[in-house]
Protein backbone atom coordinates (compact mmCIF):
# COMPACT_ATOMS: atom_id res chain seq x y z
CA UNK A 1 0.00 0.00 0.00
CA UNK A 2 1.61 3.08 -1.29
CA UNK A 3 1.84 6.27 1.14
CA UNK A 4 -0.21 9.22 0.67
CA UNK A 5 2.32 12.45 -0.81
CA UNK A 6 1.93 15.39 1.84
CA UNK A 7 0.01 18.20 0.45
CA UNK A 8 2.53 21.13 0.11
CA UNK A 9 1.01 23.90 2.75
CA UNK A 10 1.31 27.41 2.14
CA UNK A 11 2.97 30.30 4.53
CA UNK A 12 1.53 31.21 7.35
CA UNK A 13 0.48 34.88 7.29
CA UNK A 14 1.72 37.49 9.07
CA UNK A 15 0.01 39.13 12.02
CA UNK A 16 -0.36 43.06 11.78
CA UNK A 17 -1.34 45.31 14.24
CA UNK A 18 -2.98 49.02 13.44
CA UNK A 19 -2.80 52.09 14.44
CA UNK A 20 -4.41 55.25 13.32
CA UNK A 21 -4.04 58.90 14.37
CA UNK A 22 -6.97 61.90 13.98
CA UNK A 23 -5.51 65.11 14.13
CA UNK A 24 -7.16 67.97 15.33
CA UNK A 25 -6.35 70.74 12.99
CA UNK A 26 -6.56 68.52 9.44
CA UNK A 27 -10.09 69.43 8.85
CA UNK A 28 -10.16 66.66 5.48
CA UNK A 29 -9.09 63.85 7.08
CA UNK A 30 -11.99 60.82 6.76
CA UNK A 31 -12.67 59.57 10.42
CA UNK A 32 -10.28 57.59 12.16
CA UNK A 33 -12.11 54.61 12.40
CA UNK A 34 -13.53 54.57 8.63
CA UNK A 35 -10.27 54.81 7.62
CA UNK A 36 -8.63 51.91 9.37
CA UNK A 37 -11.88 50.02 8.51
CA UNK A 38 -10.39 50.04 5.17
CA UNK A 39 -6.98 50.20 6.10
CA UNK A 40 -7.87 46.20 7.41
CA UNK A 41 -8.81 45.42 4.03
CA UNK A 42 -5.46 46.73 2.68
CA UNK A 43 -3.65 44.27 4.94
CA UNK A 44 -5.74 41.42 3.87
CA UNK A 45 -5.16 42.37 -0.11
CA UNK A 46 -1.10 41.50 1.27
CA UNK A 47 -1.50 38.53 3.03
CA UNK A 48 -1.76 40.05 6.66
CA UNK A 49 -4.18 39.10 9.58
CA UNK A 50 -4.89 41.90 11.80
CA UNK A 51 -4.73 41.14 15.37
CA UNK A 52 -6.14 44.81 16.37
CA UNK A 53 -6.03 48.19 16.28
CA UNK A 54 -5.73 51.67 18.71
CA UNK A 55 -6.50 55.05 17.54
CA UNK A 56 -4.77 57.93 18.88
CA UNK A 57 -6.21 62.26 18.84
CA UNK A 58 -3.49 64.14 18.53
CA UNK A 59 -2.74 68.22 17.66
CA UNK A 60 0.11 67.55 15.61
CA UNK A 61 2.52 64.29 15.24
CA UNK A 62 4.91 63.55 17.31
CA UNK A 63 8.04 64.67 16.02
CA UNK A 64 10.40 61.60 17.00
CA UNK A 65 7.54 59.22 17.06
CA UNK A 66 4.42 60.29 15.53
CA UNK A 67 2.13 59.20 18.26
CA UNK A 68 2.70 59.83 22.03
CA UNK A 69 5.34 58.36 24.41
CA UNK A 70 2.41 56.93 26.46
CA UNK A 71 0.69 55.46 23.24
CA UNK A 72 4.25 54.24 22.24
CA UNK A 73 4.30 51.81 25.09
CA UNK A 74 0.77 50.98 24.91
CA UNK A 75 1.46 49.69 21.36
CA UNK A 76 4.37 47.89 22.43
CA UNK A 77 2.45 46.34 25.19
CA UNK A 78 -0.49 45.30 22.60
CA UNK A 79 1.81 44.29 19.96
CA UNK A 80 3.66 41.42 22.42
CA UNK A 81 0.33 40.30 23.54
CA UNK A 82 -1.00 39.66 20.61
CA UNK A 83 2.27 38.57 18.79
CA UNK A 84 2.20 40.63 16.23
CA UNK A 85 5.26 40.87 13.22
CA UNK A 86 4.46 44.30 11.82
CA UNK A 87 3.13 47.41 12.86
CA UNK A 88 0.80 49.79 10.25
CA UNK A 89 0.67 53.19 10.91
CA UNK A 90 -2.45 54.54 8.79
CA UNK A 91 -0.93 58.00 8.60
CA UNK A 92 2.43 58.54 6.18
CA UNK A 93 5.85 58.06 8.39
CA UNK A 94 8.87 59.96 7.67
CA UNK A 95 12.05 58.15 7.51
CA UNK A 96 12.65 59.25 11.68
CA UNK A 97 9.39 58.35 12.96
CA UNK A 98 10.04 54.18 11.17
CA UNK A 99 13.28 54.60 12.50
CA UNK A 100 12.51 55.34 16.12
CA UNK A 101 9.15 53.50 16.20
CA UNK A 102 11.35 50.39 15.21
CA UNK A 103 13.85 51.10 17.76
CA UNK A 104 11.06 51.48 21.07
CA UNK A 105 9.25 48.12 19.18
CA UNK A 106 12.70 46.32 18.84
CA UNK A 107 14.43 44.61 16.26
CA UNK A 108 11.64 41.48 15.47
CA UNK A 109 8.53 43.96 14.62
CA UNK A 110 8.34 46.08 11.68
CA UNK A 111 7.01 49.31 11.24
CA UNK A 112 5.53 50.40 7.91
CA UNK A 113 2.71 53.43 6.77
CA UNK A 114 -0.33 52.74 4.59
CA UNK A 115 2.08 53.96 1.88
CA UNK A 116 3.99 51.07 2.10
CA UNK A 117 1.11 48.94 2.44
CA UNK A 118 -0.33 50.09 -0.89
CA UNK A 119 2.64 50.09 -2.92
CA UNK A 120 3.21 46.39 -1.77
CA UNK A 121 -0.32 45.56 -2.85
CA UNK A 122 0.87 47.01 -6.31
CA UNK A 123 3.65 44.79 -6.81
CA UNK A 124 1.72 41.60 -6.10
CA UNK A 125 -0.79 42.82 -8.85
CA UNK A 126 1.65 44.83 -11.29
CA UNK A 127 2.27 42.17 -14.59
CA UNK A 128 2.63 43.98 -17.46
CA UNK A 129 6.06 45.70 -18.28
CA UNK A 130 4.41 49.56 -18.33
CA UNK A 131 2.83 48.15 -14.59
CA UNK A 132 5.95 46.64 -13.29
CA UNK A 133 7.87 49.63 -14.44
CA UNK A 134 5.30 52.14 -12.78
CA UNK A 135 5.54 50.21 -9.88
CA UNK A 136 8.73 49.80 -9.26
CA UNK A 137 9.40 53.99 -10.24
CA UNK A 138 7.13 54.72 -7.17
CA UNK A 139 8.87 51.89 -4.96
CA UNK A 140 12.07 53.53 -5.45
CA UNK A 141 10.96 57.15 -4.60
CA UNK A 142 9.48 56.16 -0.95
CA UNK A 143 12.66 54.11 -0.88
CA UNK A 144 15.11 57.11 -1.57
CA UNK A 145 14.83 59.51 1.54
CA UNK A 146 14.98 55.74 3.58
CA UNK A 147 18.10 54.78 2.26
CA UNK A 148 20.04 57.92 2.71
CA UNK A 149 19.93 57.44 5.91
CA UNK A 150 21.60 54.37 5.66
CA UNK A 151 19.10 52.03 7.91
CA UNK A 152 21.10 48.47 8.86
CA UNK A 153 17.63 46.91 8.68
CA UNK A 154 17.31 46.99 4.84
CA UNK A 155 19.04 44.59 4.01
CA UNK A 156 17.04 42.26 6.86
CA UNK A 157 14.78 39.45 4.76
CA UNK A 158 12.65 37.36 6.05
CA UNK A 159 9.35 35.38 5.26
CA UNK A 160 5.82 35.98 4.98
CA UNK A 161 3.89 39.18 3.23
CA UNK A 162 5.34 41.78 4.45
CA UNK A 163 9.22 40.39 4.15
CA UNK A 164 9.28 37.53 1.71
CA UNK A 165 12.56 39.13 -0.07
CA UNK A 166 12.24 42.19 1.09
CA UNK A 167 8.85 42.58 1.55
CA UNK A 168 7.11 46.15 2.90
CA UNK A 169 8.37 45.23 6.25
CA UNK A 170 11.96 45.96 5.44
CA UNK A 171 11.09 48.83 2.97
CA UNK A 172 12.88 46.82 0.15
CA UNK A 173 9.28 46.07 -1.44
CA UNK A 174 8.21 43.29 -3.05
CA UNK A 175 8.41 43.11 -6.65
CA UNK A 176 11.07 44.70 -9.05
CA UNK A 177 12.74 46.83 -6.47
CA UNK A 178 13.39 43.87 -4.19
CA UNK A 179 16.66 42.38 -5.48
CA UNK A 180 18.18 46.03 -4.89
CA UNK A 181 18.18 46.24 -1.87
CA UNK A 182 21.90 46.86 -0.79
CA UNK A 183 22.14 49.41 -3.44
CA UNK A 184 23.27 52.93 -2.32
CA UNK A 185 21.65 56.35 -3.32
CA UNK A 186 23.88 57.27 -6.43
CA UNK A 187 22.52 53.65 -8.02
CA UNK A 188 19.30 54.22 -7.07
CA UNK A 189 18.96 57.61 -8.67
CA UNK A 190 20.48 56.18 -11.77
CA UNK A 191 17.93 53.76 -11.81
CA UNK A 192 15.01 56.12 -10.82
CA UNK A 193 16.25 57.99 -14.26
CA UNK A 194 16.37 55.10 -16.15
CA UNK A 195 12.67 54.05 -15.40
CA UNK A 196 11.51 57.62 -15.93
CA UNK A 197 13.27 57.32 -19.49
CA UNK A 198 11.28 54.10 -19.93
CA UNK A 199 7.86 55.57 -18.85
CA UNK A 200 8.32 58.35 -21.34
CA UNK A 201 8.88 55.84 -24.07
CA UNK A 202 5.83 54.30 -22.82
CA UNK A 203 3.80 57.74 -22.61
CA UNK A 204 4.94 59.02 -26.22
CA UNK A 205 3.49 54.95 -27.18
CA UNK A 206 0.23 55.25 -25.54
CA UNK A 207 -0.20 58.96 -27.13
CA UNK A 208 0.11 58.02 -30.39
CA UNK A 209 -2.01 55.59 -29.50
CA UNK A 210 -4.47 57.88 -28.80
CA UNK A 211 -4.19 60.17 -31.83
CA UNK A 212 -5.08 57.35 -33.94
CA UNK A 213 -8.49 56.71 -31.85
CA UNK A 214 -9.31 60.28 -31.93
CA UNK A 215 -8.93 59.63 -36.08
CA UNK A 216 -11.29 57.08 -35.66
CA UNK A 217 -13.45 59.60 -34.39
CA UNK A 218 -14.58 56.35 -31.73
CA UNK A 219 -15.52 58.39 -28.73
CA UNK A 220 -13.90 57.14 -25.60
CA UNK A 221 -15.46 56.36 -22.36
CA UNK A 222 -13.18 55.95 -19.12
CA UNK A 223 -14.43 53.49 -16.45
CA UNK A 224 -13.34 55.85 -12.89
CA UNK A 225 -14.46 54.70 -9.61
CA UNK A 226 -13.05 53.75 -6.01
CA UNK A 227 -11.52 50.54 -6.07
CA UNK A 228 -13.49 47.62 -6.03
CA UNK A 229 -16.60 49.14 -7.05
CA UNK A 230 -16.99 46.65 -9.41
CA UNK A 231 -15.38 48.24 -12.62
CA UNK A 232 -14.26 45.57 -14.27
CA UNK A 233 -17.01 43.21 -13.64
CA UNK A 234 -19.24 46.11 -15.58
CA UNK A 235 -16.41 45.83 -18.32
CA UNK A 236 -16.80 42.27 -18.65
CA UNK A 237 -20.49 42.65 -18.72
CA UNK A 238 -20.69 45.41 -21.48
CA UNK A 239 -18.14 43.75 -23.86
CA UNK A 240 -18.73 40.48 -23.33
CA UNK A 241 -14.74 39.81 -22.00
CA UNK A 242 -12.87 38.11 -19.21
CA UNK A 243 -11.19 40.79 -17.63
CA UNK A 244 -9.81 39.65 -13.97
CA UNK A 245 -11.77 40.04 -11.19
CA UNK A 246 -11.63 39.94 -7.94
CA UNK A 247 -12.92 40.99 -4.38
CA UNK A 248 -9.99 42.67 -3.51
CA UNK A 249 -8.98 45.97 -3.39
CA UNK A 250 -6.92 46.71 -6.28
CA UNK A 251 -7.41 43.47 -8.20
CA UNK A 252 -6.96 45.67 -11.27
CA UNK A 253 -3.75 47.74 -12.24
CA UNK A 254 -3.52 47.72 -15.88
CA UNK A 255 -5.89 49.59 -18.42
CA UNK A 256 -7.71 47.42 -20.92
CA UNK A 257 -9.86 48.86 -23.40
CA UNK A 258 -12.68 47.11 -25.29
CA UNK A 259 -14.87 48.22 -27.92
CA UNK A 260 -18.84 48.44 -27.04
CA UNK A 261 -21.91 49.08 -28.92
CA UNK A 262 -24.19 51.51 -27.46
CA UNK A 263 -28.03 50.77 -28.06
CA UNK A 264 -28.38 53.31 -31.27
CA UNK A 265 -25.90 51.08 -32.96
CA UNK A 266 -23.02 53.97 -32.33
CA UNK A 267 -19.85 52.41 -30.80
CA UNK A 268 -17.38 53.70 -28.12
CA UNK A 269 -13.48 52.04 -26.52
CA UNK A 270 -14.91 51.67 -22.96
CA UNK A 271 -11.24 51.78 -20.79
CA UNK A 272 -11.09 50.10 -17.13
CA UNK A 273 -7.99 51.30 -15.27
CA UNK A 274 -6.63 51.64 -11.48
CA UNK A 275 -9.47 51.92 -8.79
CA UNK A 276 -8.38 55.27 -6.52
CA UNK A 277 -8.67 55.06 -2.85
CA UNK A 278 -8.71 57.85 0.01
CA UNK A 279 -4.70 58.93 0.98
CA UNK A 280 -3.30 57.49 -2.18
CA UNK A 281 0.38 57.61 -2.43
CA UNK A 282 1.64 60.66 -4.31
CA UNK A 283 4.40 58.79 -5.58
CA UNK A 284 1.65 56.32 -7.45
CA UNK A 285 0.12 59.16 -8.73
CA UNK A 286 3.46 60.26 -10.64
CA UNK A 287 4.46 57.00 -11.34
CA UNK A 288 1.16 56.22 -12.97
CA UNK A 289 0.65 59.04 -14.99
CA UNK A 290 0.70 57.16 -18.57
CA UNK A 291 -1.90 55.26 -17.21
CA UNK A 292 -3.75 57.95 -16.08
CA UNK A 293 -3.65 59.91 -19.15
CA UNK A 294 -6.23 57.31 -20.63
CA UNK A 295 -8.64 58.85 -17.83
CA UNK A 296 -7.60 62.45 -18.28
CA UNK A 297 -7.90 62.16 -22.41
CA UNK A 298 -11.17 60.48 -22.24
CA UNK A 299 -14.30 62.19 -23.89
CA UNK A 300 -16.96 61.01 -21.19
CA UNK A 301 -16.59 59.09 -17.72
CA UNK A 302 -18.90 56.87 -16.01
CA UNK A 303 -18.12 57.14 -12.33
CA UNK A 304 -18.93 53.49 -10.23
CA UNK A 305 -19.86 53.87 -7.52
CA UNK A 306 -20.50 50.81 -4.67
CA UNK A 307 -24.08 51.92 -3.57
CA UNK A 308 -24.12 49.39 -0.80
CA UNK A 309 -20.76 51.04 1.23
CA UNK A 310 -21.45 52.46 4.56
CA UNK A 311 -19.48 55.53 2.98
CA UNK A 312 -20.13 55.75 -0.14
CA UNK A 313 -20.12 59.72 -0.44
CA UNK A 314 -16.81 59.77 1.25
CA UNK A 315 -15.70 57.41 -1.58
CA UNK A 316 -16.99 59.52 -3.99
CA UNK A 317 -15.15 62.83 -2.76
CA UNK A 318 -11.77 60.57 -2.72
CA UNK A 319 -12.82 59.47 -6.43
CA UNK A 320 -13.54 63.47 -7.14
CA UNK A 321 -10.40 64.81 -5.05
CA UNK A 322 -8.46 62.53 -7.87
CA UNK A 323 -9.56 63.22 -10.65
CA UNK A 324 -8.71 66.63 -9.74
CA UNK A 325 -4.85 66.29 -9.13
CA UNK A 326 -5.10 64.28 -12.88
CA UNK A 327 -6.59 67.17 -14.66
CA UNK A 328 -9.70 64.99 -15.20
CA UNK A 329 -11.84 67.26 -13.11
CA UNK A 330 -13.56 68.98 -16.51
CA UNK A 331 -14.46 65.90 -18.31
CA UNK A 332 -18.33 64.93 -18.22
CA UNK A 333 -19.63 61.76 -15.64
CA UNK A 334 -22.14 59.44 -15.45
CA UNK A 335 -22.72 58.15 -12.49
CA UNK A 336 -23.62 54.57 -12.51
CA UNK A 337 -24.85 53.74 -8.92
CA UNK A 338 -23.64 49.29 -8.79
CA UNK A 339 -24.27 46.73 -6.33
CA UNK A 340 -27.83 47.15 -6.31
CA UNK A 341 -28.57 43.55 -6.22
CA UNK A 342 -26.89 43.96 -2.45
CA UNK A 343 -28.79 46.71 -1.08
CA UNK A 344 -31.22 45.39 1.60
CA UNK A 345 -33.19 48.76 2.23
CA UNK A 346 -34.55 50.58 -0.72
CA UNK A 347 -35.55 53.30 0.76
CA UNK A 348 -31.83 54.96 0.92
CA UNK A 349 -31.52 54.75 -2.86
CA UNK A 350 -33.40 57.69 -3.55
CA UNK A 351 -31.63 59.80 -0.55
CA UNK A 352 -27.86 58.88 -2.59
CA UNK A 353 -29.44 59.69 -6.24
CA UNK A 354 -29.67 63.10 -4.67
CA UNK A 355 -26.12 63.55 -4.50
CA UNK A 356 -25.15 62.68 -8.48
CA UNK A 357 -26.17 64.57 -11.37
CA UNK A 358 -26.60 62.33 -14.72
CA UNK A 359 -27.07 58.96 -12.94
CA UNK A 360 -28.76 55.53 -12.88
CA UNK A 361 -28.99 52.11 -10.80
CA UNK A 362 -27.13 49.25 -11.82
CA UNK A 363 -26.02 45.94 -10.71
CA UNK A 364 -22.64 44.60 -12.57
CA UNK A 365 -22.84 41.15 -11.55
CA UNK A 366 -26.85 40.90 -12.67
CA UNK A 367 -26.69 43.27 -15.64
CA UNK A 368 -29.37 44.55 -14.12
CA UNK A 369 -29.80 48.48 -15.50
CA UNK A 370 -27.11 47.78 -18.05
CA UNK A 371 -29.29 49.16 -20.73
CA UNK A 372 -30.45 52.41 -19.02
CA UNK A 373 -27.04 53.48 -17.88
CA UNK A 374 -25.88 52.76 -21.98
CA UNK A 375 -29.06 54.85 -23.09
CA UNK A 376 -27.64 57.83 -20.53
CA UNK A 377 -24.13 57.07 -22.21
CA UNK A 378 -25.32 57.74 -25.76
CA UNK A 379 -27.26 60.32 -24.96
CA UNK A 380 -24.48 62.47 -23.40
CA UNK A 381 -22.07 61.92 -26.12
CA UNK A 382 -24.76 62.45 -29.05
CA UNK A 383 -27.37 64.54 -27.93
CA UNK A 384 -25.17 67.00 -25.30
CA UNK A 385 -23.00 69.97 -26.55
CA UNK A 386 -20.98 71.69 -24.33
CA UNK A 387 -19.72 75.71 -24.98
CA UNK A 388 -16.49 76.01 -25.71
CA UNK A 389 -13.84 78.00 -26.87
CA UNK A 390 -10.15 77.07 -28.21
CA UNK A 391 -7.78 78.37 -30.12
CA UNK A 392 -6.51 76.48 -32.85
CA UNK A 393 -3.48 76.99 -35.14
CA UNK A 394 -3.66 77.38 -38.67
CA UNK A 395 -1.97 74.03 -39.43
CA UNK A 396 -5.15 72.41 -37.14
CA UNK A 397 -7.57 73.16 -40.07
CA UNK A 398 -9.35 69.94 -39.65
CA UNK A 399 -10.38 69.96 -36.37
CA UNK A 400 -11.43 74.05 -37.69
CA UNK A 401 -13.59 71.91 -40.11
CA UNK A 402 -14.98 69.68 -37.92
CA UNK A 403 -15.84 72.03 -35.50
CA UNK A 404 -18.59 73.79 -38.17
CA UNK A 405 -19.07 70.08 -39.26
CA UNK A 406 -20.21 69.05 -36.50
CA UNK A 407 -20.68 71.74 -33.70
CA UNK A 408 -22.85 75.04 -33.47
CA UNK A 409 -19.86 78.44 -34.26
CA UNK A 410 -21.04 81.23 -32.59
CA UNK A 411 -17.99 83.25 -33.03
CA UNK A 412 -14.72 83.88 -35.06
CA UNK A 413 -11.31 85.88 -35.00
CA UNK A 414 -8.74 85.12 -36.98
CA UNK A 415 -5.48 86.16 -35.78
CA UNK A 416 -1.63 85.83 -35.80
CA UNK A 417 -0.91 82.39 -35.91
CA UNK A 418 -4.49 80.89 -35.59
CA UNK A 419 -7.60 80.88 -34.95
CA UNK A 420 -9.93 81.41 -32.21
CA UNK A 421 -13.65 79.91 -32.31
CA UNK A 422 -16.31 79.56 -29.59
CA UNK A 423 -19.35 77.89 -29.63
CA UNK A 424 -21.10 74.14 -28.85
CA UNK A 425 -19.49 70.90 -29.23
CA UNK A 426 -20.83 67.23 -28.83
CA UNK A 427 -19.54 65.76 -25.67
CA UNK A 428 -17.75 63.37 -28.13
CA UNK A 429 -15.48 65.76 -29.33
CA UNK A 430 -14.17 67.08 -26.56
CA UNK A 431 -11.24 65.55 -25.99
CA UNK A 432 -9.63 66.20 -29.27
CA UNK A 433 -10.32 69.58 -28.81
CA UNK A 434 -8.84 69.81 -25.11
CA UNK A 435 -5.13 70.73 -25.86
CA UNK A 436 -6.56 73.73 -27.95
CA UNK A 437 -8.44 75.06 -25.03
CA UNK A 438 -6.84 77.54 -22.49
CA UNK A 439 -6.94 80.95 -23.03
CA UNK A 440 -6.01 83.63 -21.05
CA UNK A 441 -8.87 86.17 -19.88
CA UNK A 442 -6.77 89.02 -21.20
CA UNK A 443 -7.16 87.22 -24.68
CA UNK A 444 -10.49 86.35 -24.11
CA UNK A 445 -11.54 89.62 -23.26
CA UNK A 446 -9.91 90.36 -26.30
CA UNK A 447 -11.72 87.88 -28.61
Amino acid sequence: MSKKIAEPTSAPRERAFLVGVELYNDKNMVPVEESLNELVLLADTAGLDVMGRVTQNLDKPNPGTYIGSGKVEEVKALVEDTLADVVIFDNELSPRHQRELELKFGNAVRVIDRTALILDIFAQHAHTREGILQVELAQYEYQLPRLTRAWTHLGRQSGGATGRTGGVGGVGLRGPGETQLEVDRREIKKRISSIKKDLEDVRAHRMRYRDQRKRSQIPVVALVGYTNAGKSTLLNQLAKSKVFVADKLFATLDPTTRRINLPGNHQVLLTDTVGFIQKLPTQLIAAFRATLEEIADADLLIHVVDINHSNVLSQTRAVYDALNNIGADQIPVVTALNKIDLVNDHSTVGQILENFGSSCVISAKTGEGLNDLLIKVERQLYDTYIPIRVRLPYQQGQLLSLFYDQGQVEKVVHERGGVSISGNLPIRLLARYRPFMNISNEEADRE
